[in-house]
C-alpha cells in the first residue's frame, strides 16, 4: 500500500500516536482501582477476597467479550469499534466512582468498564498490522509503551488524588478525559478497508465463524502462545493488583508513594525492554523466522528470578531491583506477543486471533487477584508474589518447545501471498 502523507508525519505513525493515547487511558483507568484499593476497601468495607473478586470479575467479563470484539474487528469498521470502546469504558470509569457497595462496583467497574475495554485491543492491533508491515514489531512496541506509561502515571496520580480528594476523584478525572479523547479519535482515525480486493471481499462476505476458528485453533503454535501468554498474564495481573498494597503495608509507604514505586521501576524498564526487543527482532526476523518466538521465551526465563526477588526480599531497594529486572524482561517478552501471533495467522483472521488469545489469557489471569487475595490472608503476599515466578518458567517452556517443533510448520509467509508492498 502506497503511503499517503498528508501533514507532518505519515498517517501510519499518526495512527500509532492516536492509539497510544487511547491505550494509555485504557491502562490508567484500569490501574486506578488497584492504587486506591486500600481507601476503597475501607470505605466500602470490602474484604481482601471481595476486593480481589471485583478485579477477577472484570477480567472474566473481559474474557467473555473479547472474542466477540475480535470477530467484529474482522467483519466491521474498526474505527467505530475503537471509538465506542473508549467511550463506554470511560463512562464506566466515571460511574465506578459513584458506587456505594460491592454489587454496584461489580456492575460499573467489572461489567461496564471491563466490557468496554474488551473491544479496544483486537481492532487496534489489527489496524496497526494493516498499516505496518516491515515496522510491525516496532509499531506494536511503541503502542505497548502506553501500557507502561499509563500504569506509572495512574500509580502516582490516582494515589495522590485518592489521598487529597478521596478515592472517587481518580475515577471521575480519568473517565472524563477518556470521553474527550474518544471524540478526538472519532475525528482523526481512518479505517481504510480498501487496502486490497481481498480485504474488501472478506468484509463483504462476513467470514463464517467456523472458518475463523479452524484457521486459528488448528495450529499447535497458537496453543503454545496461549499457554505462555496466560502464564505471563497471570503473573502480571497478580502483581498489578496487589503490589501497591504490598508496598504500602510491608514498607510503610504512603499510598501515592506505594502506587508510584510499584509501577515506576517496573514499567520504565519494561519500556526500554519492549523497544529494544521490538527493534532487534524486526532486524533479525528478516534472516531468521524463529527470532520473535525466541525473544519471547528468553524474556520469560530471565524475568522469573527477578519476580522471586521482588516478592521475597525484605529490603525495599532490592525489591525495586526485582521490579526493574522483572519489568525489563517483561518488555522483551511484550515486544513480540502479537507480532509472533501474526507470524502464524494470516491477515484476514488476525483481529479474531487477538480476540481469542485475549479471552484465554484474561480468563486464566482473572484467577490471580482472588488467589493472591486468599494468599494475603493465609500464606502472605510475600510468598504469593514470589510464587508468580513459576508461571514465567512454565510459559517459557511452552514457547521453547513450540519453537523447536511446530513454529516453522505453522509459519504464514505473507511474501508468498503477494509482492512486497511499498510503505
Amino acid at each position: 500500500m502506497m503511503e499517503k502523507k498528508k501533514g507532518l508525519i505519515p498517517y501510519k505513525w499518526e495512527l500509532i500516536i492516536l492509539l497510544w493515547f487511547a491505550f494509555f487511558f485504557n491502562q490508567a483507568d484500569r490501574q486506578a482501582y488497584n492504587v486506591v484499593l486500600p481507601l476503597l476497601s475501607k470505605d466500602l468495607q470490602l474484604s481482601p477476597v471481595q476486593a480481589g473478586l471485583v478485579a477477577s470479575i472484570f477480567l472474566w467479563f473481559y474474557a467473555a467479550m473479547v472474542p466477540v470484539a475480535g470477530y467484529l474487528g474482522d467483519i466491521s469498521r474498526r474505527k467505530w469499534i475503537v471509538f465506542w470502546s473508549l467511550l463506554i469504558w470511560s463512562g464506566g470509569t466515571i460511574l465506578s466512582g459513584a458506587t456505594t457497595g460491592l454489587v454496584s462496583l461489580i456492575i460499573f467497574r467489572s461489567i461496564a468498564t471491563g466490557g468496554g475495554e474488551a473491544f479496544y485491543f483486537p481492532s487496534a492491533n489489527s489496524l496497526i498490522g494493516q498499516y505496518h508491515h516491515q515496522t510491525r514489531a516496532l509499531a506494536m512496541s511503541i503502542h505497548q509503551t502506553a501500557l507502561y506509561v499509563g500504569l506509572i502515571a495512574s500509580g502516582f496520580i490516582a494515589g495522590w488524588l485518592g489521598e487529597q480528594f478521596g478515592w472517587r476523584t481518580a475515577f471521575y478525572v480519568f473517565g472524563a478525559i477518556g470521553i474527550v479523547l474518544a471524540l478526538i479519535m472519532m475525528w482523526r482515525i481512518k479505517d481504510d478497508t480498501q487496502t486490497s480486493e481481498q480485504t474488501a471481499k472478506v468484509i463483504a462476505q462476513k467470514i463464517p465463524l467456523k472458518v475463523v476458528l479452524k484457521a486459528i485453533a488448528f495450529k499447535p503454535t497458537v496453543w503454545a502462545l496461549w499457554l505462555a501468554f496466560s502464564c505471563f498474564y497471570f503473573a502480571q495481573i497478580g502483581y498489578i493488583t496487589w503490589m501497591p498494597t504490598f508496598l504500602h503495608e510491608k514498607f510503610n509507604l504512603s499510598l501515592s508513594k506505594a502506587g508510584f514505586s510499584s509501577m515506576f521501576y517496573h514499567h520504565v524498564f519494561a519500556a526500554i525492554g519492549v523497544l529494544l526487543g521490538g527493534k532487534i527482532s524486526d532486524m533479525l526476523a528478516i534472516r531468521r523466522r524463529t527470532v520473535r518466538i525466541e525473544v519471547e521465551f528468553i524474556g520469560l526465563f530471565l524475568g522469573a528470578p527477578f519476580i522471586f526477588l521482588m516478592g521475597i526480599t525484605g529490603n525495599f531497594w532490592l525489591c525495586c531491583l526485582g521490579l526493574a529486572g522483572f519489568g525489563f524482561f517483561r518488555g522483551i517478552y511484550d515486544s513480540n506477543v502479537y507480532a509472533v501471533l501474526f507470524d502464524v495467522v494470516e491477515p484476514r483472521f488476525r483481529s479474531s486471533a487477538v480476540g481469542i488469545m485475549l479471552a484465554v489469557i484474561f480468563f486464566v489471569g482473572a484467577f490471580a487477584p482472588v488467589a493472591l487475595g486468599w494468599a494475603k490472608t493465609t500464606i502472605g503476599l510475600t510468598t504469593g508474589l514470589s510464587y508468580l515466578s513459576l508461571a514465567y518458567i512454565v510459559g517459557g517452556l511452552g514457547l521453547l518447545i513450540a519453537a523447536k517443533t511446530t513454529f516453522k510448520r505453522d509459519y504464514y509467509d505473507e511474501s508468498a501471498e503477494a509482492a512486497p508492498k511499498k510503505e
